[in-house]
């Protein structure tokens, strides 16, 4: 396990723990990604990431900002991104 890959274990396990409203618990559950991760799952640099984070107004899939050093991805957040972005080329003008 990368130094990386458990800071993210370890930053979800904590959020799991300190989840007081108990709304949250699915999402959590669901799976996240580092913006390293994130840029290897769509095939881009980890650095388009950090722009698209990082543009004003922010473009990208929503994330959660643990530190100045981690950002997360919630997989579901990804995917609804990715559903949004979907052109169907049979239907598009």
């Amino acid at each position: 396990m990368t130094v990386e890959r458990k800071r993210t274990a370890q930053a979800t396990n904590d959020l799991i723990r300190h989840d007081e409203d108990g709304g949250g618990e699915e999402m959590l559950r669901g799976g996240w990604y580092t913006t390293v991760e994130l840029a290897q799952r769509l095939g881009v640099d980890a650095s388009t990431v950090r722009r698209w984070r990082t543009a004003r107004p922010a473009q990208g899939p929503p994330f959660v900002r643990l530190s100045s050093r981690l950002t997360l991805y919630s997989a579901q957040d990804v995917q609804r991104w990715l559903k949004s972005r979907r052109v169907d080329p049979g239907t598009a003008a």
